[in-house]
Order: structure tokens, then sequence, then C-alpha cells
């Protein structure tokens, strides 16, 4: 496969230090076991987030390529949970961090993710949402109690129900998707998606050459504010290796941490299950995110709600009406008009040009 990629860290304008990380798969054993990129947004306080973002992102690029077999989803898995073993172990329940990681192998996209780091699909000019947020605002959204730009507004929307490292056990969302040549993956934290649209992102990244989109991404979040910590990862695949044998495995090779914490720079210029959007304002600057428990309390006190008024009106049906009946000299048959519907196809999804992540 040929790809190319580009990432980018930035503390933002309103924290004191950056606790998200990210890292991208290095060595031979790319080539055989696919390009992992990976991004993670700590939580805990003080220095804890950023211990448990690195730590995980550590842990999962060591686990992933350590699995010599041609079972990616399954290794990609095996890695999640160890990194949530390792986190959970450190820090007792008292720090944690999201996690999305995609694997490029061969013709398939493999993603993984706990909590509300994203990963997209950019292909034909339109950009789907791969992953799931786990949070509390995106179980409302997902319920219909709340729109998305609702959402975007909610003093709850920084309350995340599922992390690494918070509990012994986790749950991770597996996803996969084919690849075609010209497809672009972005991987994000939410200080980026809370404050950049999808569609603003589908732009940016269609427009912006590869070696440039990152920073471009960054710049745009932190004029808008720069709430939060800020990470994206891009990556297009230019090539893939259609003839490639999926049972050939390679020996483990090496991957690396990238992390990078820089200065704030000037700036410059849809899934099937969860829909995103985002303010073109700067947000409120967020408390330090709590973290899955009371996220997984709110939305047990939601649902139970939402059954016992259902409970309640099936129990108490409205009076029903005495009909009205008119004498009539004749009746008429009734006159039936057909409806029509239209079915507009779903459009497809682009990919910009080309770079390589430049640590900084």
């Amino acid at each position: 496969m040929k790809l190319r990629s580009t990432a980018r860290t930035d503390v933002g304008r309103v924290r004191e230090h950056n606790e998200d990380t990210f890292g991208l798969g290095e060595g031979e054993s790319v080539e055989r076991l696919g390009e992992l990129l990976v991004v993670c947004d700590g939580m805990g306080g003080h220095a804890s987030g950023e211990v448990a973002s690195q730590l995980a992102v550590a842990t999962i690029l060591e686990v992933y390529y350590a699995v010599d077999d041609d079972d990616r989803p399954a290794a990609l898995k095996r890695a999640f949970v160890t990194a949530n073993a390792r986190v959970y172990t450190q820090g007792r329940g008292t720090m944690g961090t999201t996690g999305v990681a995609a694997v490029l192998h061969h013709d398939a996209l493999h993603v993984a993710n706990v909590g509300d780091s994203r990963g997209y699909l950019i292909r034909d000019g339109s950009i789907r949402q791969i992953t799931r947020d786990h949070s509390f605002v995106g179980d409302q959204i997902a319920a219909g109690v709340l729109t998305p730009e609702q959402a975007r507004i909610s003093s709850h929307r920084n309350i995340i129900t599922r992390a690494l490292g918070h509990q012994s056990d986790v749950t991770v969302d597996l996803f996969r998707w084919p690849l075609q040549v010209g497809d672009t993956v972005v991987l994000c934290s939410d200080g980026l998606h809370g404050l950049i649209e999808d569609a603003e992102l589908l732009q940016l990244v269609q427009e912006t050459p590869l070696e440039h989109v990152a920073d471009t991404l960054v710049d745009l979040a932190n004029t808008r504010g720069g709430s939060d910590n800020i990470t994206v990862v891009v990556a297009q695949v230019e090539g893939l290796d259609w003839n490639a044998s999926l049972l050939d495995v390679a020996a483990p090779g090496s991957a690396t941490t990238a992390q990078i914490t820089e200065q704030i720079v000037p700036p410059p210029a849809a899934d099937p299950s969860a829909p995103a959007d985002a303010p073109t304002a700067p947000l409120v600057p967020p408390a330090e995110r709590p973290l899955s428990l009371l996220g997984g309390l709110l939305s047990a006190l939601l649902l139970a709600t939402l059954l016992l008024a259902i409970l309640f009106v099936s129990m108490n049906p409205a009076p029903a009406l005495a009909p009205t009946v008119t004498p009539a000299a004749a009746t008429a048959a009734p006159v039936t008009t057909p409806s029509s519907a239209t079915t507009t196809p779903a459009a497809a999804t682009a990919a910009p040009t080309i770079a390589a992540p430049t640590p900084r």
C-alpha cells in the first residue's frame, strides 16, 4: 500500500499542558501488518491525563505490531484491551483516556474507538464519521432527545461514558470499511471536531495540500477559541496492494510514538450511526472532563425517565369520543389519490494530496 500521512497536536489556547497524544506505526512491520494511526485524549487532571494518553498510545502500537498473524481486527482489539489494563493498573481509576485508532491493511480500513475521539473517512467528495461517540450527549442524540446543534452547547458535552483505564474492563467498538485509492482517513480529538464542522473538515482536507492540512485544521480550531487540546492525524491512500496475500505475515517490527507539543501558530484558511455538527464561533472553555461513571449514571437516569413516561401513557389512555352520525341520502365511494415518494441516494465519500508527519 502506498500511503502518505501528516499529523499535529497542539495545547490550544486555554489549557496549560497538552494531554493529547498521537502515534504512527513505523518500520518493516507496517508493510506486512498495516499502517496504524492512533489518537488519545487523556483526562484526570494535573499530569494524569498526559500520562494516560501517552501510555495508551505506546501500548496500542506495541501490542498491535507484536501480534504476527493475519487477523488484524483481533490484534487491534487486543491492543486496546491491553492499553486499558495498563492505564487502569497505573492509575487505579483516577485517570483515563479516549482512544481512536485506524489500521490501513491491504484493501481494508479497520477502526477501533473508545470515548469521543473520532475517525472519519473522506471519499469522492463526501465525509463519513465511522466511529460512534461514547458520550452523554452522543447517547442523547442517538435517542432523539437532543439535536447535534443542541449537543454542541450542552453543559454535559464533555462527559464521556466510556474511557480507557477508568475501569478494569472496557468495551471496544470495531469497524471495517473497504479502501479505495484516493481515500483519506482522519482521526481527531474533540478539541478539533468540537470546533470545526464536518463539512468544513471535508472542504479543508480536499482543498489543502496534505503537507499543510494538519496545520490548517489546528490553526482554525485555535482561532475559534482553542478551548481544548487539539490533535489530528490525516492519511491518504495513493495505492493499494490488491495482489498481496492476506495469509502472509511478517516478523514484528518497530513502532514509535510521535508526540508534539507546540505553541500557537497564526491561522490560515456521515456516519451511519452518529451525526455530527460543529459551531463556527468559539465554545465556552470546558472544565476538566469528568470520567465515564457520571456519564453512565446520567444516561441511565434519562432512559428510566423515558420508560416511565411511556408506561404512564400506555396505562392512562385518552377517553374515546362518541361518534357523531349524520344521515345521508347516498353514500359516495371513497376516492384514493396515490402518493409518490422520491429517494435521494446518499453521496459517496474524497481526499487531498501528499505529505508525511514531521515531529515538532
